[in-house]
């Protein structure tokens, strides 16, 4: 009797336990997804009418007016030109440099990897500030208003370069042992063996660096506000929503103005230009996904 109920307990506990957990997941999934769907159903909605709020998960009036209003500016294609191949230049090169960096610094035989680990951890938390680094790339460099000046500042990351080298670390030793008994060379061990093995970690801090340099406009603003031509898309975009909020604003004390600004206001521009600057990372995401899957090499070795 005992081990009926003992058994009768077990498949109750095994039946509740999944719905319980999936119901919990859904809700957290609706919490998550929402905001970006009613931000999309906004994007999508006639300007005044949004004003009224109370727009769930699709538009209320239907109306293309925001992204016209942004699409029809020629100057936010070349943005998005230069938005995306700073994009693609700036995480080639810093995988690159601290891809290597982080093999050379995980190496036990390299007597200077302890000092110089501690000296780049301490550029972690002893930083100069805005100013001494705005003098440094504009003044000492050179840098400003050339298109430099998104790349060279942004070839290296001292944290992911602690993140792969942690990583790095990790994988069996006596792959590298074996390929030097080969004859291999740091090289070649390097983009033979290692890179391949460190997919996962490397995918993953290439979509952390392409996220940071597509949402960045500070440096634009900073360096080349003045060059129409080296503007990123973010910077433009932001510019273009202060340009409509100040038209709104305007447009209060003026009933012609008032009329012309029915079909869009800046709560649809602000909806438009996130959908406009979400959508090529989603794109990219689902690329990297699969590598986001760590233990590659758990049973490369054996014995």
């Amino acid at each position: 009797m005992n081990g009926t109920v003992h058994v009768h307990h077990k498949v109750h506990r095994d039946v509740v336990f999944p719905v319980v957990n999936a119901i919990i997941l859904i809700l957290l999934m609706f919490i998550t997804v929402y905001p970006v769907l009613n931000t999309v159903a906004y994007s999508f909605n006639d300007g005044t009418d949004a004003l009224r709020g109370n727009i769930g998960l699709w538009p209320r009036v239907f109306s293309l007016k925001s992204y016209e209003s942004i699409l029809q500016d020629k100057a936010v294609y070349q943005a998005a030109w230069i938005s995306a191949s700073k994009t693609v230049i700036i995480t080639i090169l810093n995988l690159f440099w601290t891809g290597m960096l982080a093999f050379t610094l995980s190496r036990k035989e390299y007597v200077l990897r302890k000092f110089i680990t501690t000296v780049m951890v301490l550029t972690m938390y002893v930083n100069a500030g805005l100013i001494p680094n705005y003098l440094l790339i504009s003044k000492t460099l050179g840098l400003s208003k050339s298109y430099w000046v998104y790349i060279i500042p942004t070839m290296f990351s001292c944290f992911n370069m602690i993140v792969i080298r942690t990583y790095i670390t990790g994988l069996p030793d006596a792959l590298v042992e074996s390929a030097r008994i080969d004859g291999a060379g740091d090289i070649r061990v390097y983009w033979q063996i290692i890179f391949p093995l460190c997919m996962p970690v490397l995918a993953t801090v290439a979509l952390f660096v392409a996220v940071g340099s597509w949402n960045s406009w500070f440096d634009t603003h900073l360096y080349c506000a003045g060059q129409k031509a080296l503007h990123s898309l973010q910077y433009l975009l932001k510019m273009k929503l202060a340009t409509t909020q100040a038209s709104a604003n305007a447009a209060k004390t003026s009933a012609d103005a008032l009329k012309s600004t029915t079909q869009t206001t800046p709560i649809t521009i602000r909806c438009a230009i996130t959908v406009i600057s979400t959508v090529p990372i989603l794109v990219v995401y689902p690329f990297l996904q699969k590598y986001f899957v760590t233990g590659m090499a758990l049973g490369s070795v054996k014995g």
